[in-house]
């Protein structure tokens, strides 16, 4: 069974972010059922969802404390300048930072409702810092000053101080408790060497806070903090990274995955038994937890390869799972979804390399071959929903989806072997994967593409430039050209980030300018396919005019599709269509798979 353009149109459409209404009866979420991501809600008895506003790029919802009221974020021009919004119960809106030139990150409500928490990058674009905001007057007062990033992640049951996040790096970061009156800060994880802390929830009395952390550990592990001693105790740990903390509105249950070698195990541990509960979930990816406000039901989204994005309940007596929401393809499509195997391969220096691989239902010699390169590259490759997938598999492509180093879920040592001058490692992992492939005779010869996005476009472009007698073809998506450009003009904030990655310009600029890309365009072989948001705030779009201009030049065969509606992904439907069909067109002309392989 072939998809036609509408099933394709279909099939790309997501859900995210559920939110039960204060009375538990609605789900609100996220949804781009329109083309673009807009707020929903949908009770769950009742399968057809409606509207309460009509605003486009929003990015999430949620209910201020005690209120119906909500708070919305809205991405009005796809470029991540998050902008909030309070939806009143009457349906109206009120904007409330209404400064679309800089990014506002919402902070939760107080216990009373009267007043919010975000954080802003207003001061200076290289610094997020903290304000309150009342939402009776709409003013609003900045409470924590710094150079550095600093994000609200929510208030004390008492009201009298906020729990902030400051970002240390992408994998190391600290907690902190600030008083609103006297503005004292109580710094609850100092540490030594790397450590991140994420999700953290306050227990009933606010005296302990619950909260994934790899402090002095490989692996994220579930631990309690006792904030008048800053004790840390370990509650569950195991070798994977554990991920997505909640808990429930009566802080009696705490519910998390455990992210193994890429697939989701979802847990409920109960406080007041110690009860440890498992449920099983098909192949793929938890997110967005969320309980109900009686908690009995246990809401999250659900997305595997066989699987489209869709809410999913646990019922918290019985222990079973219910689908809420249906977003599926035409009767007869999941039949023929392929679900990837996990493998590993030995590197050059014998490392093992986690790598998803999928494979048409029927195999041929020669078969012809895409690599997909995630970004990040602190990121990981996960079996999800992917259409564009299914349809490659329909054509007779083998997928090959590696884990290079440097990516998150197999360990903190795992994440930091491509660091700074380690960098052309993870492109050296490629091309050990694609000399393997073609080491057998059964194999040899065989066509491989390969595409990649953000920091995975940086391996494609850094794999056809150093490497370039192996690939067939390539796909670069909102890709960095050169390391050195891509430092001085991303987002400034982000620059400080990304330098722990990368390394500096001032520091390791003649080794960026050994092995950027953009300065071997005349090694290229392959046809290359260039795609790019002209909104992109991490990757800015010059990434990619200067190798299209370059190459160009050369009479190379390089085709450019710049997207004047996206940022640094494909967000909406009918782009991704045509997008998608680009790329199915470009490979079939370059890998010579017009027609599926036939038994």
């Amino acid at each position: 069974m072939d998809y036609g353009k509408r099933d394709l149109e279909f099939l790309i459409y997501s859900i995210t972010h559920p939110v039960y209404q204060p009375c538990g009866k609605k789900l609100n979420f996220i949804s781009n059922f329109t083309g673009v991501p807009q707020l929903w809600e949908q009770d769950p008895y009742h399968r057809m969802p409606t509207q309460p506003i009509s605003k486009e790029n929003v990015t999430f919802v949620t209910y201020i404390n005690g209120t119906r009221k909500r708070i919305v974020g809205v991405d009005i021009y796809s470029n991540e300048k998050e902008q909030l919004l309070l939806l009143q119960e009457d349906g109206s809106t009120i904007p409330l930072t209404n400064s679309p030139e800089h990014i506002h990150r919402y902070g939760g409500s107080s216990p009373d409702g009267k007043w919010i928490a975000w954080s802003s990058n207003r001061r200076n674009p290289a610094y997020y810092d903290v304000y309150i905001q009342n939402i009776e007057t709409l003013e609003f007062y900045q409470v924590l000053k710094g150079d550095g990033i600093y994000y609200s992640m929510g208030w004390s049951p008492d009201g009298s101080s906020l729990l902030i996040e400051k970002t240390n790096s992408q994998l190391d970061n600290d907690l902190l408790l600030l008083h609103l009156d006297s503005k004292q800060i109580n710094w609850l994880t100092i540490h030594e060497g790397e450590a991140s802390f994420h999700d953290p929830h306050f227990n009933q009395s606010g005296d302990h806070l619950f909260v994934l952390t790899n402090k002095d550990r490989e692996f994220m592990g579930l631990a309690m903090i006792e904030i008048s001693t800053k004790k840390l105790t370990w509650l569950e740990q195991k070798n994977w990274d554990f991920e997505r903390l909640t808990i429930s509105k009566d802080k009696t249950k705490l519910a998390y995955s455990v992210n193994e070698a890429g697939i989701s195990r979802g847990y409920l541990l109960d406080l007041l038994t110690s009860s440890l509960y498992h449920w099983e979930t098909p192949m793929g990816v938890i997110m967005n937890y969320v309980f109900s406000p009686n908690n009995d039901k246990l809401a999250f989204v659900f997305n595997g390869p066989k699987n489209p994005t869709n809410i999913w309940a646990l019922d918290l007596i019985s222990m079973e799972v219910e689908q809420l929401t249906n977003l599926s393809p035409s009767p007869g499509v999941e039949e023929t979804m392929i679900e990837p195997s996990s493998v590993s391969y030995l590197a050059f220096d014998k490392l093992q390399i986690p790598t998803f691989i999928y494979k048409p239902k029927v195999l041929a010699a020669k078969q012809p071959a895409v690599f997909y390169i995630h970004g990040g590259p602190e990121s990981q490759f996960r079996p999800t929903y992917n259409p564009f997938f299914q349809k490659l598999l329909q054509k007779g492509y083998t997928i090959y989806a590696p884990n290079i180093r440097g990516s998150t879920g197999y360990g903190k040592s795992y994440t930091h072997l491509d660091d700074n001058r380690k960098r052309m490692d993870s492109v050296k992992d490629v091309i050990t994967l694609a000399e393997l492939l073609n080491a057998g005779d059964y194999f040899r010869q065989r066509k491989i593409a390969i595409m990649g996005g953000s920091y995975g476009g940086f391996v494609v472009l850094a794999a056809i430039t150093h490497f370039p007698h192996l690939w067939s073809a390539a796909i670069d998506m909102f890709g960095i050209s050169s390391i050195r450009s891509f430092l001085t003009h991303t987002s400034p904030w982000r620059k400080i980030l990304r330098e722990k990655e990368y390394g500096t310009i001032e520091k390791d600029g003649p080794f960026f300018d050994r092995i950027d890309p953009i300065h071997f365009i005349d090694r290229i072989i392959s046809p290359l396919l260039v795609i790019h948001g002209a909104n992109d705030p991490r990757v800015p779009k010059e990434e990619s005019d200067r190798i299209v201009s370059q190459l160009k030049k050369k009479n190379h065969p390089v085709k450019y599709i710049l997207l004047e509606d996206e940022g640094h992904s494909l967000n909406k439907p009918q782009n991704k269509l045509y997008v998608f069909s680009q790329i199915y067109d470009f490979l079939d002309q370059y890998l010579g798979q017009e027609k599926p392989p036939t038994n």
